[in-house]
């Protein structure tokens, strides 16, 4: 092995390997296990959401795949609608052309070449993170077999009566020129205006007042709407106002959405601009009068001094209009939610149009009983009342979008505009009756992208045929996604699963939380805290992060951070932690809470770990390599220590396996993380040394210890591979040959996972081992305490000594010499205190060692003055702060609690120089 870890010398070689050798298929036997990755968008990158579930899915995947299981990770990428259509859209803009110079079919093909040759950027990056899907399974939602799926879903529906047609409300987006879903809406505070105006009463008799933060939409007002119970006016329900501006006459009406302690307890309703007037406007059979085109101009049914007008400068003239007319009672400053679209930054327009919708009703009552009886189970389990709260209110889903990349809606319209629904033209025309002299259109509109991926379940596995894979693996076994798409695919899944399968998609939804900078702010481009999980893979250079920093993608600060720890830490310049580190890091922060504050210094943290192991390895191998391990048989005789770390081992492997099935991968990872650093690395290297280095050890004990060093780093390995699964490997080809049974020429990944094996846990050797490392803690830290040199020799008294510790001592006395550095342990006799000496206690028995000739107390005792003086100093100017006023009303409090655990811990150090001093006074 190479003295250094370099995961850039390992990680692509071994991913190149498994993926050549098909290592990612189901195996076709044991029970079925299947997670279903979410498409991401073929247009996009990956980001440190993407990076941390795609950890999750590939530690089940590797782990269930090493438990027997037949398992399947079926991948894929989502066409993405909008976005896709907007990347190629701006590429022929770039030669000055646009869609419309193409046409649509010319225009399809282009995204269809730019989707070969630019559309696998994420599904590279998610290779860098070792993902072990199913590659050869992948799909594309725009693929045949899919898009012929889709196509007999809408059919199906449509025959049922389940799809219609029909003119609504919508989210529109005056840029694209498309219906969009409520989740490509961004709903931001923003600074605004609440305009004040009267609305006189149609017979002269008086005027009400109305609030609104869009005057503009006053030209599309068909009532205006007040409490029922309000007593100011209930002699005015059912009168008329003439609408300003218009010269219309609107009604009063009374509803129960009016809150009359808001404003004036007047509110104009705009059915075709406003959902909750839209509502209203059904209640009431009221006018629906839409104002605007498709980009926002104010259109024919408004006045003509307006027509033709962009909606915000229609919105200067209502205004001005209104003012002149002494209708403008006051203009306040508001605080509102804007709407925009996620793609353009355009202020999304309520608008009523004709579009294709699916009746959800009876398709959300089974989807309710799966969730109701248990069938699917959400993790944590309080996302339940999430689903409930929209499923009970559920309303009828717009699955068309005017755009021309996606699938197709497969419905034709004759001249009379009657519309046919079938799977292709000859279909509708044999099923109508339809002869080729009728002339027939293809409907202009695509479906949503959100349509097609709730059929991902089934669809990816050859629905509508009758496929071995369906019978398999749906239901699958889990799905890993984000709490703020339940609604738009999680749920849509669940309903098309079971009307068209009649089984569940999948048994369980484990919710995982956001990924957020270390302060716990949202990551976004525009605040400049986005993080490239491929940059800390494999590098970002200095001359790198001073252009993110000067071009506004990074803040200053977190670019400093970052150039700090790479000069720090990376001679060459670039800070690569490499993929094991970054899913370890992702794995221990991975608890059921919503959201993670991601800290870099974990990730540091874990590289040294990686570090660790690696270091551990080559120790291993250095003292088994061309040695006897006992693969081929001979006596063992197994040590103390050996007996020790078996049976640590086991316990390490019950915690890890009932934190996997309980989807804490925190505690999984932490467990890892405990016995690797502090038990194998730390205490078992170094009990196994006085045995392969004593003369007197013989040839079972020296191979009995060889054995346990390679097997149980084997087993560690297998263990620890589905959280690590590069550098793991890269170790394991090399340790596997000595190991039982010799594996050579296969891969780790294609290993069982280690099996549990209770008769290893022996309690008296694991108490007998918990000693032997109190007593040699015990006189490290009085070396320490003492200044006292840890290569020097030194006699140790044991008082109060039991029989238990007696029998300790002449089982261990050996590993107690050898790893505290003691050249005489000697029993004190029952009530014999013994000289003055340091103590350490372990159990009712205490550790001394004679001070005597060991120490010059004078200059010990001077020592200690200093660094208490200088501690003193330290906490006085710490306590100034904290009890300055200034300082505490205007530092963040993030920075007095960091004064305050700066003082705690002076404060500890303190006491410690204070009770050393105690003791070398009492020598």
């Amino acid at each position: 092995m190479d003295k250094t870890f370099d995961p850039q010398n390992i990680e692509q070689a071994r991913y190149q390997a498994w993926e050549e050798q098909h290592c990612f298929r189901p195996s076709g036997k044991g029970e079925s296990y299947c997670i279903l990755l979410p498409p991401p968008n073929v247009t996009g990158s990956l980001h440190m959401g993407h990076a941390f579930q795609h950890t999750i899915m590939d530690a089940l995947t590797r782990y269930h795949r090493m438990k027997g299981d037949n398992t399947l990770w079926q991948c894929g990428t989502d066409h993405a609608g909008i976005a896709t259509q907007m990347v190629v859209e701006r590429q022929l803009n770039a030669q000055g052309k646009t869609r419309h110079d193409l046409g649509r079919e010319k225009f399809v093909e282009k995204i269809w070449e730019w989707k070969e040759h630019s559309g696998g950027t994420i599904t590279s990056q998610m290779r860098r993170m070792g993902t072990s899907c199913d590659w050869d399974r992948e799909a594309f939602t725009m693929d045949e077999d899919l898009s012929n799926a889709v196509q007999e879903v809408f059919v199906q529906l449509h025959e049922e009566g389940l799809i219609y047609r029909g003119k609504r409300l919508v989210n529109w987006d005056p840029v694209l020129h498309t219906a969009v879903s409520d989740l490509e809406v961004l709903n931001e505070e923003e600074a605004g205006h609440m305009w004040h105006m009267r609305y006189p009463l149609a017979d002269g008799s008086g005027e009400l007042v109305v609030a609104t933060t869009r005057p503009e939409t006053m030209l599309g007002d068909t009532a205006v709407a007040v409490h029922p119970d309000d007593e100011r006016y209930q002699a005015l329900i059912g009168k008329e106002i003439k609408l300003p501006l218009t010269g219309r006459l609107i009604k009063i009406i009374a509803d129960d959405y009016v809150d009359p302690e808001f404003g004036t307890g007047c509110v104009k309703i705009t059915p075709a601009h406003d959902f909750n007037d839209y509502e209203i406007g059904k209640r009431h059979s009221l006018e629906m009068i839409n104002i605007f085109t498709a980009d926002a101009k104010i259109n024919d049914n408004a006045p003509a001094a307006y027509q033709g007008m962009d909606r915000f400068v229609a919105r200067q003239k209502v205004v001005q209009d209104l003012d002149s007319q002494g209708l403008l009672v006051k203009v306040e400053d508001h605080k509102l939610k804007v709407p925009r679209g996620d793609r353009t930054g355009a202020v999304i327009e309520p608008y009523l149009t004709n579009q294709w919708y699916v009746a959800v009703e009876s398709l959300a009552k089974p989807a309710i009983e799966a969730v109701e009886s248990g069938e699917i189970k959400f993790v944590p389990e309080n996302w339940n009342k999430t689903y409930y709260q929209w499923m009970y209110n559920i309303q009828d889903w717009c699955i068309s979008r005017q755009l021309w990349w996606g699938h197709r809606i497969p419905a034709w319209y004759d001249d009379n505009e009657n519309v046919y629904v079938g799977r292709d033209e000859a279909e509708v025309r044999a099923k109508h009756s339809l002869s080729e002299d009728v002339k027939l259109r293809q409907d202009e509109d695509v479906l949503d992208t959100w349509f097609s991926s709730a059929l991902w379940p089934f669809a990816t596995l050859g629905w509508p045929q009758k496929t071995p894979e369906l019978d398999t693996f749906l239901p699958t076994s889990v799905l890993v996604t984000g709490f703020d798409i339940i609604f738009f695919w999680v749920a849509r899944m669940i309903m098309m699963t079971k009307k068209f399968t009649g089984k569940i998609p999948f048994k369980e939804i484990y919710i995982t939380g956001l990924i957020r900078d270390e302060q716990g702010n949202k990551m976004s481009k525009s605040k400049g805290n986005v993080l490239d999980p491929i940059d800390l893979i494999d590098g970002i250079d200095l001359e790198t992060l001073v252009e993110k920093r000067t071009a506004g993608m990074m803040q200053p600060q977190l670019a400093e951070k970052i150039a700090k720890r790479t000069k720090e830490q990376f001679p060459d310049g670039i800070a690569a932690y490499g993929t094991d580190a970054l899913r370890f890091t992702f794995a221990a922060m991975a608890s059921t809470s919503r959201d993670i504050n991601f800290d870099m210094g974990r990730v540091e943290g874990y590289r040294n770990f990686c570090n660790k192991l690696w270091n551990a390895s080559r120790f291993v191998l250095m003292n088994t390599e061309e040695q006897d391990t006992g693969k081929d048989g001979g006596e063992l005789e197994l040590s103390l220590a050996d007996k020790w770390i078996w049976a640590r081992f086991q316990q390490t492997l019950e915690t890890f396996e009932s934190a996997i099935k309980d989807y804490r991968f925190d505690l999984a990872a932490q467990a890892v993380y405990e016995f690797t650093w502090n038990q194998f690395c730390d205490w078992y290297l170094e009990l196994s040394k006085p045995v392969l280095s004593a003369e007197a050890s013989t040839d079972a004990q020296k191979r009995g210890t060889r054995h346990t060093l390679v097997n149980v780093l084997e087993s560690l390995l297998r263990l620890m591979h589905p959280f690590m699964p590069f550098i793991t490997e890269e170790i394991w080809q090399r340790v596997a040959p000595l190991s039982q049974g010799g594996v050579g020429g296969a891969h780790l990944m294609t290993q069982s996972f280690p099996v549990q094996d209770d008769s290893l846990v022996d309690e008296q050797v694991l108490a007998d081992i918990e000693w032997v490392k109190q007593v040699i803690v015990g006189v490290r830290n009085i070396r320490g305490e003492m200044d006292i040199s840890p290569s020097k020799p030194l006699s140790v008294l044991l008082r109060n000594a039991g029989d238990e510790d007696k029998r300790r001592l002449a089982d261990t006395e050996l590993l107690l010499s050898r790893l505290a550095r003691l050249e005489e342990i000697t029993v004190l006799a029952a009530g014999d205190k013994g000289p003055a000496s340091a103590s350490a206690i372990v159990g009712e028995m205490e550790v001394l060692i004679p001070m005597a000739g060991l120490i010059d107390k004078d200059a010990e005792l001077a020592r200690i003055s200093k660094a208490l003086e200088k501690l003193q100093g330290d906490m006085a100017r710490t306590q100034g702060k904290l009890s300055n006023e200034s300082f505490v009303s205007k530092a963040p409090e993030a920075v007095i609690d960091k004064e305050k655990a700066k003082l705690a811990e002076f404060q500890t150090q303190v006491d410690k120089l204070m009770e050393q001093k105690q003791t070398i006074e009492s020598l």
